[in-house]
């Protein structure tokens, strides 16, 4: 294919470090054809959410940082990296011998190829949009975890991104978890960031879920106001599959994402949900969506926010049931809460449906705080801003409550409150 005009010296650039990196061929062309698709390629679309004038494509430098060797073999499944440096890739020495793989993303591509290459920029694919394209080609960090057919991990596989804002780099980090056939393995995601300049987080998640496995993935974002902020994250379940979806939004900068569940073998499953807190002029867009491919496939969507300061938030839900998927389960529940006049927010429900034998419901709804609730409270002695956070404490607990993984529960639970008496 050939190179743009505009890309030709930006390809060059990327080769040559990337060569210098000894990364494989196969990843080379990758990035450089996705250099080309970036030229030409439109942006992610969020119904009634425009965040085109953002910066959201500075160039890197491309100096990234060479991983240390892998710490001894002890300990829980931890994966830590600061900026483009891995601080730390545990696993324990038993789930090793049963195979299991847990690296960066950058290792993983020279040192398990036939592992990582059909899989990596296959779910979410770099010709999809703009932000895509961009993230493939400047990739610069992130995670590869594998679990092999018919192995369960029971101890959740912790995880923690920092942005290192220090040094006003962007960071293009990419997770891939690749679950084979009737394996089981729960991730924990923490993205939080250190310092103060502005400076952009790409972020795609990749979750392979094979026939009869289950994956629970969590994430809470915590990234600082300075920081503008873009996500993908997509699963792909096979036949009797699982993946769960437990997502907490508390960046204090502007926040644009889409979270996609492909429901492709027959019988395959997904449990969206979403929490959202913004605040001051903060602006926020975010997509939800679940895809019936396979026959008696279910997807539920739950998604609670709330608004405070002038800031927007958008919640786009989205149940696709293509057609062929008879006997498919979609419903979805959108609610957003806003404390003061000069927020904005959308909950949109979306519905598309090509098929008779199914079940589809949704349920939306866009409001103000209950006065009879703060006067109940308020008459029992608590002042305003203590009544308020009770409130909001309640309107989310209908999404805290059914995250099954205690640690995110609690640590998301922690957050919010920081959140609400820090605005």
């Amino acid at each position: 294919m050939t190179i743009v005009k505009d890309t030709e010296a930006l390809t060059a650039t990327v080769v040559a470090e990337a060569q210098r990196r000894q990364e494989p061929d196969w990843l080379i062309e990758q990035r450089a054809a996705a250099l080309q698709e970036q030229s030409h390629a439109g942006f992610l679309r969020v119904q009634r959410f425009n965040y085109w004038d953002w910066d959201l494509f500075a160039t890197p430098t491309l100096s990234w940082a060479e991983a240390p060797a892998d710490p001894a073999e002890t300990g829980s499944p931890r994966f830590v990296q600061r900026g483009t440096t891995r601080l730390q890739a545990s696993l324990p020495a038993e789930l090793r011998a049963q195979g299991v793989v847990l690296t960066d993303i950058l290792t993983a591509a020279r040192e398990y190829p036939d592992l990582v290459r059909p899989h990596l920029m296959q779910v979410v694919r770099a010709s999809e949009n703009r932000l895509a394209s961009y993230h493939q080609a400047y990739l610069n960090a992130g995670l590869f975890l594998y679990v092999p057919e018919n192995v369960r991990i029971e101890d959740p596989v912790t995880v923690q991104f920092i942005q290192d804002a220090m040094t006003g780099e962007p960071l293009q980090v990419h997770v891939l978890v690749v679950a084979a056939a009737n394996s089981q393995v729960a991730v924990t995601q923490h993205l939080t960031s250190q310092g103060d300049q502005p400076v952009t987080v790409n972020q795609v998640v990749e979750v392979v879920a094979q026939d009869g496995s289950q994956v629970k993935f969590a994430s809470v974002d915590e990234l600082g106001p300075q920081i503008r902020s873009s996500y993908q994250r997509r699963a792909a379940v096979g036949r009797n599959a699982r993946v769960d979806w437990a997502i907490g939004l508390m960046n204090q900068g502007d926040t644009v994402g889409q979270c996609d569940t492909d429901l492709i073998g027959d019988g395959a499953q997904s449990d969206a949900k979403v929490i959202a807190i913004t605040s001051r002029q903060q602006r926020v867009g975010i997509n939800t969506k679940v895809t019936n491919h396979g026959k008696h496939t279910t997807g539920n969507i739950l998604q609670r926010g709330v608004l405070k300061g002038q800031s927007e938030l958008i919640f786009n839900g989205i149940g696709d049931i293509i057609h062929g998927a008879s006997g498919a389960e979609a419903e979805q529940e959108n609610r957003i809460l806003m404390m003061d006049p000069g927020t904005h927010g959308d909950a949109n429900p979306i519905l598309l449906i090509d098929e008779n034998d199914v079940l589809a419901g949704h349920a939306a709804s866009v409001g103000q705080v209950d006065q009879q609730e703060l006067y109940y409270l308020m008459s029992r002695g608590l002042d305003k801003p203590t009544a308020e956070r009770l409130v909001i404490r309640g309107f989310l607990s209908a999404v805290l409550s059914a995250i099954p993984a205690v640690n995110v529960r609690q640590q998301l639970a922690q957050t919010i409150e920081r959140n609400l008496q820090n605005d």
